[in-house]
């Protein structure tokens, strides 16, 4: 029936797959969950053979979709749509009017979703994943809508503009020769938009450059090898048009990020600004990084100008992680240059860097990536609360970057064991406390976690819901390190056997406290995850290497009559 009838068979699925969305059936059971699960796999699997059809069917619905379908409907479908892009066969002749069908529906999660409603940051991270997946091998298609938006602002007299389309730039999969494409049009229509539209191009373009080094490292790397004189040619362009937009110390403000970037795409011109002398057309590329040290240092009193240049100088060490150390390249003078006035700024105890009320968690990720190169900071941040952030991200970070054969390992960093366990116990207490859930688990005094006083952490004595936020984020960064290495959570060189066991039953109890979490969905998530891969076998030897089988079961029991 199916063979004679694809059209009918395919959209009897997407019905299906549709009424028993969360929207239309309600709360749903374990049953229900399962058959919407059972029906997105038909879907995904129906897609490698009857793609243009899937696709079809699921753009009809979203276009259907309004401001009070719930997040699980919008979630389950760009989902669904985004594994059938990455899942199909091979390119359709259909596959244009498709991609130019669904385009505008995706489009409308990304934009229409900002700050305010309840689940904004979700829709539109679901909605740019499609994107990404979609432009995966449709590039000329969203690219075709960013250049058509450029040209129509080009055109346009008014100051208050839609720039929705060109933040499309910071969403879509851009190896080298597609970020090469976004550089050369910009460069073509820069000058004639207005100011809104310029800053959107500058602040789109530079998670562009991101976008592409974390998913294509191996090619920027290569660009410091072998240099692209194409490439260069339009940054270099690009940055002279920057340049002479950034006429003030606001705009300067918010085009350093952008114009440290499009150095790091010149490597040949980094090169040759780092000498005395350089020819008139190479001025203003050395008088901008003149300009961005003096700012580190303070000099001038701007402090814009200094938070600025803050952000610049950390993306430039940043982009030089990337970069292989045996290739002597000039990036790294550019690094030693401003290291010392940047570690200056950002990780001192006496002024704590801190941009304003609504900036804490960029001002963390900033220092986080900063971090990367400053591992000498790190005792000394151990005190503070932004430091602890520093403290977990910071090896997650070679953990992502492991392919990197000249990136630092985890194990540098094993030293500081002692330290985040520490951490865990007092924060996970913090959010115990402020959460308003039962009281922690029951220990018998000789598996109580004894270490340092919580005042070294400088914590207030009654928490307000604001530090109780930060505490829950400080305790999922934690959580996440140690499902991401759980071998630096059970460091333990120097003690016996029963403090290792001690330590390791602290840790798994703590673990095991935050599961029931109802209000903290994401923590609870990634407490059992991290059970998990503790409970791996060659984990479970770690827990007290002395006696391993003894120390589980012994830990087993706890945890189990803990709750009674």
């Amino acid at each position: 029936m199916a063979a004679h009838k694809p059209v009918e068979w395919v959209q009897a699925v997407i019905t299906r797959f549709d009424e028993q969305l969360p929207i239309k059936v309600g709360h749903q059971n374990t049953h229900t969950k399962i058959s919407t699960e059972h029906n997105k796999e038909c879907l995904i699997n129906i897609s490698k053979y009857k793609f243009s059809l899937v696709i079809s069917g699921l753009t009809t619905i979203l276009k259907n979709v309004n401001n009070m379908l719930s997040f699980l409907l919008c979630f389950y479908m760009f989902v669904s749509i985004s594994v059938c892009f990455q899942s199909k066969d091979c390119l359709r002749l259909d596959e244009t009017m498709l991609v130019k069908q669904l385009l505008p529906e995706i489009c409308q999660f990304i934009h229409t979703y900002r700050e305010g409603h309840q689940h904004a940051s979700e829709l539109r991270a679901s909605a740019s994943a499609v994107l990404f997946s979609l432009s995966c091998n449709n590039f000329n298609a969203v690219f075709s809508r960013i250049s058509t938006r450029l040209q129509e602002l080009t055109m346009c007299s008014e100051d208050n503009v839609d720039v929705h389309d060109i933040d499309l730039m910071q969403y879509i999969n851009v190896d080298c020769s597609k970020l090469k494409r976004l550089l050369q049009e910009t460069v073509l229509k820069f000058r004639a938009l207005k100011k809104p539209a310029q800053l959107a191009v500058i602040s789109s373009l530079e998670k562009a450059f991101w976008n592409w080094v974390e998913n294509y490292p191996d090619e920027f790397t290569t660009l410091y090898q072998r240099p692209q004189a194409d490439m260069a040619e339009a940054a270099e362009k690009l940055f002279d048009l920057v340049d002479s937009f950034a006429e003030s110390a606001k705009r300067k403000a918010a085009v350093w990020p952008l114009q440290i970037i499009l150095l790091i795409l010149c490597p040949e011109i980094t090169h040759t600004i780092s000498k005395d002398t350089v020819e008139d057309s190479k001025a203003n590329k050395k008088l901008f990084l003149d300009s961005l040290r003096k700012a580190l240092a303070g000099q001038g009193g701007n402090k814009q100008l200094m938070e600025s240049a803050a952000i610049a100088c950390v993306k430039l060490c940043k982009a030089s992680t990337y970069v292989n150390w045996e290739d002597h390249s000039t990036i790294f003078l550019l690094v030693q240059s401003i290291v010392m006035d940047l570690k200056a700024l950002l990780f001192n105890p006496a002024k704590p860097f801190w941009r304003g009320t609504g900036s804490q968690n960029a001002d963390v990720e900033l220092m986080m990536d900063c971090f990367l190169l400053l591992t000498d900071t790190f005792p000394l941040c151990l005190p503070d609360l932004f430091g602890l952030f520093l403290t977990f991200y910071l090896p997650l970070r070679p953990c992502e970057l492991s392919h990197l054969d000249w990136w630092p390992k985890i194990d540098a960093v094993y030293c500081y064991s002692g330290e985040l366990r520490f951490m865990f116990a007092d924060t996970l207490n913090r959010v115990i406390q402020g959460g308003g859930t039962h009281a922690p688990i029951r220990m018998t005094p000789s598996l109580t976690f004894i270490g340092k006083k919580t005042t070294s952490l400088k914590f207030k004595e009654k928490a307000t819901d604001l530090d109780t936020r930060s505490y829950k984020c400080l305790l999922l960064a934690l959580v996440k390190l140690i499902h991401a290495d759980p071998k630096l959570m059970l460091h333990n060189p120097v003690k016996q056997a029963p403090e290792m066991q001690s330590s390791t039953a602290e840790l798994i109890t703590g673990l095991v406290q935050l599961v029931p979490l109802n209000n903290t969905t994401q923590l609870s998530q990634e407490a059992m995850e991290a059970l998990l891969v503790l409970h791996q076998p060659e984990t479970i030897e770690l827990w007290n290497p002395d006696a391993p089988i003894e120390t589980f079961w012994d830990i087993r029991y706890l945890t189990a009559v803990s709750f009674l």
